[in-house]
């Protein structure tokens, strides 16, 4: 049985300690919030609010009104486990390495199935029930008989055991993180599957683990699973593989005898006959394709582009539409992260004057068209956002960590900087000049040295051309002051290589959570644990034991009201640290597409996936020469 230690203590331990009055709201839950144990169940939610009963039709955001048919060509906005968007050379997206296709995990069913409007519910797919054991440590799911991989064999209790146990010992970085609490996977018998945690485990774990893709275990049995196999996997989801070339592009066809095509958390979904995803190594290549109309919908995240470059023949036709579709209810969270597993990046001050550094309000002037707003949070744009002084609430949690944490998280929330917007704010490089001089480092040469003549050295990893524009004038004021600051271009392997292997300097990254995110994927970004396993998101290699307890502080609160109070001081202690640098974030998706489909508005508060929801419109198809 695995325990996680903080400096030597159990987790629940360090609770014990540390946590003061809320240890007994916080410590492991013995069942699930609001829900009778024992009981066989058709859906599950943070804290115990589902919107639609046992005898739902349909998910209100789905159109089963919708034909089926059309192909999708895209440029997919958001990618999971080792997907690259620019290049693939492996169909396993589970293994710790490779680069796999966006959009695999269309091929593969899930225990149960998340509802995009509703902030944390999921229900059953491949799972007709889920009964929750009177301890709260274990789940039994009860597996649908018509379920069925896309070979006619039926999915068993022996392909989700064999799942669960190879993601936790051979799968990527995620997937190890989100289960290292659970135990076993047995196979009760062919329908019936009983996850076991530790105990230790945050009791929402379960609403991650449960809408991980199951494999097929007769697949992995005669193909190993590693990355470098481009066999396409066995799956039991609504698309298989298709056509496809390495790196170039990839089809994802519509299974016509889909065993859940009529189920609930189906109908209405899934519209596309094939979608397709071709990978162009430059956005302006890819920017090309879409005005010629070999691809038909995209996202548009190069503000330059949205301001200038959509004035062509198909938009002033009428045939290509620009608009804004509303951003999620969820936290979202854009920065710049520094390797502290680099010694020189350690001093929190250092962090912050490489931070001041950045002239956001220049950029947002001269190269971002005024499109972007500053981010501030960990959490921007949701309600776990830490703002002014910390609450009555927040500062009896915090105070049980005073000593332990950066004095700055109790007073006003930490905010960057503003600049006077010239480009180069002397007043601001000044203050980071003074903070450098703090931290040890002196000006010799031109350049800042340490007593052991080491040069505070800072490059910014990119993958693509625009990030060398964005980030130049950074770079420029990062030299003025004697940082010897450059940027790094490489190609999207190498990327996605030095990322796994924390071989950066400072890298960007944007991310999302879960309207009411977990332990795991709180883990996944700050949590010590995540620091040294390759391939997590912990890029900056946050390893601080009071994070570490306010994230299972978080995942084990019994209700919402302490859940938001623990990540805002979570979100308090992020930003005092200086982990990450805070950069620029859009308040609404920016879509283009051809004027070809149909659906449904508006759309759902927690969830975009236009290639699950959207439809292909025969009609206005034919009316833009496109039928």
């Amino acid at each position: 049985m695995l325990r996680s230690t903080i400096n030597g203590l159990t987790r629940r331990r360090f609770l014990a300690l540390f946590g003061g009055a809320l240890a007994a709201s916080v410590v492991p839950a013995r069942g699930f919030a609001g829900v009778e144990t024992g009981k066989p169940l058709h859906g599950l939610s943070a804290f115990g609010d589902l919107k639609y009963g046992p005898d739902f039709t349909h998910f209100d955001y789905a159109s089963p009104e919708a034909p089926k048919g059309g192909t999708f060509n895209f440029m997919p906005p958001n990618w999971v486990f080792n997907q690259n968007p620019l290049t693939f050379n492996t169909l396993n997206t589970f293994a710790r390495r490779g680069d796999a296709p966006q959009r695999m995990e269309m091929c593969f069913d899930s225990l149960m199935v998340r509802a995009i409007d509703e902030p944390d519910a999921i229900y059953g797919l491949l799972a007709e029930s889920v009964t929750i054991g009177d301890d709260g440590k274990s789940y039994v799911f009860r597996l649908r008989s018509e379920a069925r991989f896309h070979d006619g064999t039926p999915v068993t209790a022996a392909d989700v055991a064999f799942t669960y146990l190879t993601f936790k010992d051979k799968g990527h970085a995620s997937l190890v993180i989100a289960l290292r609490e659970l135990e076993d996977a047995v196979a009760q018998d062919e329908r019936n599957v009983r996850l076991v945690f530790t105990g230790e485990h945050s009791q929402r774990s379960i609403l991650s683990v449960a809408t991980l893709p199951i494999v097929s275990k007769a697949f992995y049995s005669e193909h190993p699973f590693d990355s470098s196999q481009l066999e396409p996997p066995l799956g039991s989801g609504p698309y298989k593989v298709g056509r496809f070339a390495a790196g170039r592009y990839i089809e994802y066809d519509r299974v016509e005898d889909y065993w859940a095509r009529d189920l609930p958390v189906n109908r209405g979904l899934y519209n596309f006959g094939r979608i397709r995803i071709e990978f162009y190594r430059e956005r302006q290549a890819a920017f090309e394709a879409f005005k010629k109309g070999n691809v038909l919908y995209r996202q548009e995240f190069t503000s330059r582009v949205w301001a200038t470059g959509y004035d062509f023949p198909a938009i002033r036709d009428g045939k290509v539409v620009k608009r804004e579709f509303p951003a999620e209810k969820s936290p979202i969270m854009q920065a710049w992260a520094l390797n502290q597993r680099r010694s020189r990046f350690a001093d929190s001050r250092v962090r912050h004057a490489i931070s001041l550094c950045f002239d956001f309000e220049w950029t947002r002037q001269n190269l971002f068209y005024g499109a972007y707003e500053r981010s501030q949070s960990t959490f921007e744009r949701s309600p776990y956002m830490a703002e002014g002084m910390p609450s009555p609430e927040e500062l009896a949690l915090l105070e049980k960590f005073r000593g332990r944490i950066p004095d700055e998280a109790f007073g006003e929330a930490v905010t960057m900087e503003v600049s006077d917007g010239s480009g180069r704010d002397r007043k601001l490089l000044g203050k980071a000049a003074r903070l450098l001089t703090e931290a040890g480092w002196t000006r010799r040469d031109g350049l800042l040295r340490n007593e052991a003549g080491e040069v505070m050295a800072v490059e910014i990893l990119v993958q693509d051309q625009v990030f060398v524009r964005a980030n130049t004038p950074f770079v420029e004021n990062m030299r003025a002051i004697g940082i010897d600051a450059s940027i790094r271009l490489v190609d999207a392997a190498q990327f996605q290589a030095r990322q796994l292997d924390f071989d950066f300097d400072m890298v960007g990254m944007a991310a999302a959570f879960a309207a009411t995110p977990t332990g795991e994927s709180l883990s996944n970004l700050f949590h010590s644990r995540a620091a040294e396993i390759s391939g997590s998101r912990n890029f900056p290699g946050t390893s601080d034991p009071a994070v570490d307890a306010l994230i299972e502080i978080a995942a084990q609160a019994g209700d919402r009201s302490t859940f938001t109070t623990a990540m805002r001081a979570l979100d308090r202690v992020l930003r005092a640290r200086r982990d990450w640098i805070p950069n620029w974030h859009a308040a609404n998706h920016r879509a283009a597409f051809w004027d070809m489909f149909g659906f449904k508005e508006p759309k759902p508060d927690y969830g975009f996936p236009v290639e699950a929801l959207w439809w292909a419109d025969l009609e206005k198809a034919k009316a833009i020469g496109k039928g």
